[in-house]
């Protein structure tokens, strides 16, 4: 899908783009002009989503052409979110590499299924919480500043589960229902500063999620296929469904949208 929209000139900072919806929206954001900083844990992931977003760069394309210039290349943060030493050295990064900050998209999330009766309960609500929500507390906290300068927005993605309970999944709802207050909380708080701040819950999307869970690829496609059918749609969402939103949300198209959920899950809720 070509890019309808020009960011040149702004730096946007995605966590969890070494894969799936994060990945997805680097690309997206690259073509159309911005300078993206791109995250996460597995630098031969990162390394590909860098190669991809210089690729489709109008202004990285011409650098091939003449000369090449890093600045026009996808700065690659290894980093671990659920680590605050790792969030200041993202942080610092980017400006130190940019100058500045424009977007800011807490992506990164984490999810298991456990029960309440586990016996390492807590330290699975510790895990949870330190990825999904205390990374995007963190990250805001740290980026104000830099967006104040710039007027600048956030964007974090959450879930349908943050709406619904999910059986088996508390602690992944709780997080997300967690992080949907926060955005509201922040629109009203960053907005005299010029910040604004919206949240996305998708639904079923294809990623490497369930996996990361820990089904096996045939699992996972079969709960994909289940869902689509329950669907209005009749599909599950692709992860350009959810960048194509993210663009809308951080672009000035929607400078007039603050505290508001976006659900995109196909009618499924």
């Amino acid at each position: 899908m070509p890019a309808i929209r020009d960011f040149s000139g702004r730096v946007v900072l995605i966590t969890g783009s070494s894969g799936g919806i994060g990945a997805v929206t680097a690309t997206e954001f690259s073509k159309s002009g911005a300078q993206v900083v791109i995250t996460g844990r597995n630098a031969k992931n990162l390394s590909d989503v860098g190669k991809e977003c210089l690729k489709v760069s109008p202004k990285g394309l011409k650098a091939l052409e003449v000369v090449a210039d890093v600045r026009l290349k996808a700065l690659e943060v290894v980093a671990d979110v659920s680590k605050d030493d790792d969030c200041k050295r993202l942080i610092d990064s980017t400006i130190k590499s940019f100058g500045k900050l424009d977007i800011l998209v807490n992506n990164a999330g984490y999810g298991v299924a456990y029960s309440i009766t586990d016996a390492n309960i807590l330290d699975k609500y510790d895990g949870v919480m330190a990825t999904n929500l205390r990374s995007v507390v963190y990250l805001t906290h740290l980026s104000v500043e830099h967006l104040e300068k710039t007027k600048g927005n956030i964007i974090n993605i959450s879930s349908v589960a943050g709406l619904k309970p999910i059986r088996g999944m508390a602690l992944y709802c709780m997080s997300k229902c967690a992080m949907d207050m926060f955005t509201k909380c922040l629109a009203l708080e960053l907005g005299p500063k010029g910040i604004r701040v919206n949240v996305i819950n998708p639904g079923a999307v294809k990623t490497n999620f369930g996996p990361a869970m820990g089904m096996s690829q045939q699992q996972y496609d079969q709960v994909l296929e289940d869902r689509a059918k329950s669907f209005p749609l009749r599909r599950v969402g692709q992860s350009i469904d959810i960048a194509n939103i993210i663009l809308f949300l951080a672009s000035d198209e929607s400078s007039f949208v603050t505290g508001i959920n976006v659900v995109a899950d196909g009618g499924g809720s």
